[in-house]
């Protein structure tokens, strides 16, 4: 793609990456057949190439986001499917995460979305904010087809997607959980913000299952969240606070007793700290130390695939639909690990068909997008169910919530299966199954 940006403009590191990406562009429209958002819409500026158009004109004349264009970077799921398409390798992530920051900075936004916004960013990374959002949920939640009624879809988003149970206490960090035996490596574990509240599960088997292995997890005093949601929002300048903390929190842990690696749970928090290292890349005080985390973060199935766990000794002849999180298969290209170690434990794995299409989850876009993720969300249920699976599993807590308000088949997250197949509790949707099954 032919660009026209000033040398002054491109004297902006921003502008100049973006500048690369747009030239890379060939227009060839590989990535509209696997945008979700063109598969629902079929608007061509509700597609990758359309977006890019629109970002390139705002760009190069350097003019505040309009409307429009606010319109359609708003329904970009970010699930990054267009990567995976496109043969020219254009990182389309960097771009229209440039373009949200722009928008932020330049866009007046409604008062109500402001607010929703603005609650979201304040809310979502706070554990003990969130946790009392979560009882407020709870105690609302048969109210959300109302609020949807009423006009209020976002609010009603919110509360459909509160969980049926009381959320767990908020989860202390500066945690050290001991390896069993001889260690045989140490990690830092990314605690998080939502996975805490949601499913304090997911953390707990990841630790009983590494520590199990051989393997020391610490949960780095002063660790908090890694600015995924506020920096997917265009809240650039919160986000890479958050970042800067972990990244301190790990340094320490990296100077003081040594990390092997960085192990995420959630994959939309992994593709974010695997890019540490492009987001402060111009910061002199921390883009050597961004970089560092960078290489260290791995997605929990990726480092699991390298180690001896212990053998199976649960019967694991489950039917499961692998859900494949965009963040996991087009952010961070982690695809084949996870169905590995499901099948090596006894599972019977299935793909899901168009499984390259956002579940419609997207970090806050199932509250934001209501409509566009409700579809998504229903036509990946209806995909999964075609294969008549015992469980789903998935890689994302966003992916595992949004889905499970679609269907009555129990959702867990890859790692709890695997922990329960070598020792470790049943998970408890799996219980549930278990009691309607006896």
């Amino acid at each position: 793609m032919q660009t026209s940006f000033t040398l002054a403009q491109l004297a902006d590191p921003q502008v100049s990456a973006s500048e690369k990406i747009l030239r890379a562009c060939v227009h060839c429209g590989f990535c509209t057949a696997t945008c979700p958002t063109y598969v629902l819409l079929g608007d061509e500026l509700d597609s990758p190439r359309g977006r890019i158009y629109l970002i390139k004109e705002m760009l190069e004349q350097g003019r505040a986001a309009t409307a429009e264009v606010v319109k359609h970077i708003d329904r970009c799921l970010s699930c990054l499917s267009c990567m995976t398409t496109c043969p020219s390798g254009v990182h389309y992530m960097h771009l229209v995460d440039h373009a949200r920051d722009h928008i932020e900075k330049t866009y007046k936004r409604p008062l109500g979305d402001r607010f929703m916004r603005g609650l979201l960013a304040k809310v979502l990374p706070n554990p003990s904010l969130f946790r009392l959002a979560m009882v407020a949920g709870w105690l609302g939640k048969p109210f959300a087809p109302v609020l949807r009624a009423i006009g209020l879809p976002r609010a009603g988003a919110m509360l459909k997607l509160t969980p049926a149970r009381m959320p767990a206490p908020a989860a202390a960090t500066g945690k050290v959980y001991k390896a069993a035996g001889t260690r045989r490596g140490r990690v830092a574990l990314l605690a998080g913000c939502i996975n805490p509240v949601l499913s304090p599960s997911i953390n707990e088997a990841t630790i009983r299952l590494l520590n199990r292995s051989g393997i020391e997890v610490v949960v780095a005093a002063g660790e908090a969240c890694c600015g995924s949601l506020s920096h997917h929002m265009g809240r650039e300048d919160e986000a890479l606070a958050m970042a800067k903390n972990d990244i301190d929190a790990w340094t320490r842990e990296i100077d003081g007793e040594g990390l092997d690696a960085i192990l995420v749970t959630v994959s939309g928090c992994g593709s974010t700290v695997k890019d540490y290292g492009f987001m402060l890349r111009t910061d002199s005080a921390y883009a050597e130390k961004a970089e560092r985390i960078s290489a260290l973060a791995k997605d929990v199935s990726e480092y699991l695939s390298t180690l001896d766990l212990p053998a199976a000794t649960a019967p694991a002849s489950l039917t499961i639909a692998y859900h494949s999180a965009c963040s996991l298969q087009h952010g961070q290209k982690v695809t084949r690990e996870p169905k590995e170690l499901l099948c090596k434990f006894g599972f019977i794995v299935k793909d899901v068909p168009e499984s390259h299409l956002c579940c419609g989850s997207a970090g806050t876009y199932n509250i934001l997008q209501p409509s566009l993720a409700d579809s998504l969300r229903d036509r990946k249920v209806a995909n999964i169910e075609r294969l008549q699976p015992d469980v789903i599993a998935a890689g994302n807590i966003g992916c595992i919530t949004q889905i499970a308000t679609g269907t009555e088949i129990p959702v867990v997250h890859t790692v709890e299966l695997i922990d329960w197949a070598t020792g470790g509790p049943m998970p408890e949707p799996l219980r549930k199954l278990e009691a309607l099954r006896a």
